[in-house]
């Protein structure tokens, strides 16, 4: 159906198209044969007037001649109209001029009245006013342009063809090109030989009304005092009024048309119409706005002169200089620095790479997809970057040091809605964010499916679907976790921070935390670095804290445990090169263990950890003690039973954690932490004494 309706109406359009011109030529002939009454009539004088205005801005907008090539058979038909309605109105005018003013309709009334005053002279004089100019400036001046325009472009057209040959045989423009320029050659020329010949319309059509005037005049005499008994007087003063309402309602219409053909051919061709080349010709010179503003002000100081009007025509003209003046400076001033900037674009791109050409990678990045922009974006206050900040300053909270800022820019290589989170300039993170839609997230409990696009949590894993908000209601009570675009990426930056938070852990963040904690407690810090240890070293044991997820929001405890410890390490170490820092780490731990254990273990129940075998506890500090790794078989038993016990723990809603001595701490930690990220190794020396312990899962043996 939507098919037919719009097939009616392709081939409507064209069909009204085709009988449009028979159509109104009809209409025309119809005028001047059918008597038509003076409502008709006004509606026509009043469709004469509109037609001719948008003839006059065609014209004015058309930015060369062939753009409004029709303008020859158009003028044509207008004439023709004009005509037309010079032949119905003389009918009605003689028919009903007895009857009174009103009698030929209210436009000519009006007209006849209210444009000249009542007065049939002045309205005489006014209508040989407008057919002169329209007959002896306008008309003639057109018709003139259209002539010589045509002659010029005849001879020209020799020389035009012969131009587009030789570009065409050159290979500067293709074949099709070549055929469009010399059509419009061709119509070129047509054009002006059609102007030159539809200016002999208009110029007819002036004589024409001022014989109609004269006729209508005498035969208005004629029929009001033979026919209708009226006083000569009487006759003369209402077929006169009627007959010059009649011309000025043919001849002002006359006259724009004829305005709107001066200014088809008269115009120079550009790429701008005829009221941007007025203004940008005209209105461009600010020393001519000067020298005529000063012109007019001495006319306007001149006794007996109206000088309200010169001197504040001379201030909007004076005012108009100066500012076109001020813009000229401007450009002029953009003009000159345009070699300036070229010539230190030059220079820059001979000169040497230096130091400043070397782009620093931003420690956390994150890059966004077009369609996320709007999350991202500051006059749009995007939610996202509020999200950001605040996790910045939970994470400083949790972990006990401020991380960098996250530096987040647009990437087009993305997809739409795909964004990826940096580290130090490589990929830790990638997920797509469904900017004005909801994520669904299964919490692994939710059997009641949703409409919309499955897809996978980015931070978790988890199975997720990305629905339209007005689903939020149904999924929540279905049990499914609903957040929105800018919160997944939040969440998946804060877990990836939290992953590595010991690689967001510079010198620069750690001499910073120095600083911090100086100015709150200066006695503490003050013969730490680098008389005690070096800030490489406190770089290292507060990373491998970070690496096995123990905050050093506990700053003190863990200085405090250097300072005691470290100077006795540093004297045991006979290279000489300070204290160990893996047996520093493990004292430090020691100090951190009642915050470990809660970590692990919230509350204050008993704590159901995992166990060694003991003969696979002395084989490992055997294999530790003398090799100082694993062998493979060796290795590969470890992880199997590691694996077998995590998700027993698992299953039965158990911390993962393996307790184990502070010999074998350290190793197994690097060892499993690997494999199995959620697994945490505690040492026995960390776990505080008021803590009851059962161990409910052995590695290299069955459960006790």
């Amino acid at each position: 159906m939507n098919n037919l309706l719009e097939l009616f109406r392709t081939h409507g359009a064209g069909q009204a198209r085709l009988i449009a011109g028979p159509v109104l030529i009809l209409m025309v002939l119809s005028m001047m044969i059918l008597p038509l009454p003076p409502f008709i009539l006004d509606l026509l004088f009043t469709f004469n007037i509109s037609l001719s205005v948008m003839i006059l801005l065609v014209a004015m907008f058309t930015r060369k001649p062939l753009d409004f090539a029709a303008f020859p058979s158009v003028l044509l038909f207008a004439t023709l109209l004009r005509l037309s309605l010079n032949v119905a109105s003389t009918r009605v005018v003689l028919l009903n001029g007895h009857k009174g003013p009103a009698a030929a309709g209210q436009v000519i009334e009006a007209f006849g009245h209210f444009l000249v005053g009542g007065n049939f002279a002045v309205g005489i004089i006014v209508f040989v006013i407008l057919v002169i100019i329209n007959f002896v400036v306008i008309t003639k001046g057109a018709g003139r342009i259209a002539e010589v325009g045509a002659r010029f472009t005849l001879d020209a057209m020799p020389g035009k063809q012969m131009a587009i040959d030789a570009d065409l045989n050159a290979g500067l423009i293709g074949e099709e090109d070549a055929r469009k320029r010399r059509a419009e050659v061709s119509q070129e020329a047509e054009f002006y030989g059609a102007m030159d010949g539809a200016s002999k319309f208009v110029r007819g059509d002036a004589v024409a009304g001022l014989l109609i005037m004269v006729i209508n005049v005498v035969g208005g005499l004629i029929v009001g005092i033979a026919q209708h008994d009226m006083s000569a007087s009487d006759a003369a003063t209402v077929y006169t009024l009627l007959t010059v309402g009649d011309g000025l309602v043919a001849q002002i219409p006359a006259l724009v048309i004829s305005t709107a053909a001066g200014v088809v051919v008269s115009r120079v061709a550009t790429d701008q119409d005829v009221g941007q080349q007025i203004m940008g010709q005209l209105f461009s010179n600010p020393n001519v706005m000067f020298i005529t503003a000063g012109i007019l002000a001495l006319m306007g100081l001149i006794p007996n002169m109206p000088h309200i009007a010169f001197l504040s025509l001379a201030l909007v003209l004076g005012g108009t200089g100066w500012a076109l003046y001020q813009r000229r400076i401007q450009e002029q001033a953009v003009r000159d620095e345009e070699p300036a900037r070229a010539q230190a674009a030059v220079a820059a791109a001979a000169a040497e790479a230096s130091w400043d050409d070397v782009a620093l990678i931003d420690p956390l990045g994150l890059e966004v997809g077009y369609r996320l922009i709007s999350l991202v974006d500051h006059e749009q206050s995007g939610e996202l970057l509020h999200r950001i900040r605040s996790l910045r300053k939970k994470f400083a909270q949790e972990m006990g040091f401020l991380s960098p800022v996250v530096h987040i820019r647009d990437n087009l290589e993305l997809k739409p809605t795909e964004y990826r989170v940096l580290l130090y300039g490589v990929e830790v993170g990638r997920g797509v964010a469904m900017n004005g839609q909801l994520l669904a997230i299964d919490p692994g409990e939710v059997t009641t499916p949703l409409q919309g696009t499955p897809t996978t949590d980015p931070a978790f894993g988890l199975p997720a679907v990305w629905i339209d908000p007005a689903l939020r209601e149904q999924a929540q009570i279905s049990g499914y976790t609903v957040v929105d675009a800018a919160t997944v990426v939040a969440t998946h930056l804060n877990h990836l921070m939290h992953r590595h938070a010991a690689k967001l852990l510079g010198r620069q963040e750690v001499q910073q935390l120095l600083d911090h904690i100086g100015r709150d407690m200066p006695k503490l810090i003050e013969d730490l670095v680098p008389k005690t240890i070096s800030l490489t070293v406190l770089q290292t044991l507060l990373r491998s804290l970070l690496d096995e997820e123990v905050p050093i929001r506990d700053v003190r405890s863990i200085i405090e445990t250097i300072a005691e410890h470290a100077p006795r390490l540093a004297a045991l170490n006979q290279a000489g090169t300070g204290p160990d820092a893996g047996e520093l780490l493990a004292h430090v731990r020691v100090a951190l263990g009642r915050a470990i254990t809660q970590h692990w273990f919230p509350g204050e129940g008993e704590l159901r950890a995992i166990g060694l075998d003991a003969r696979l506890e002395r084989v490992l500090v055997q294999a530790m003690t003398s090799s100082g790794a694993l062998e493979p078989g060796l290795a590969e038993s470890v992880l199997g039973d590691a694996q077998r016990v995590v998700q027993q723990q698992e299953s039965t809603g158990e911390a993962p954690v393996l307790v184990t001595t502070p010999a074998l701490r350290a190793s197994l930690s690097r060892f499993l932490r690997h494999h199995l990220p959620q697994m945490g190794v505690l040492s026995s020396a960390e776990i505080p004494e008021e803590r009851m312990m059962r161990i409910t899962a052995v590695i290299g043996g069955g459960p006790e």
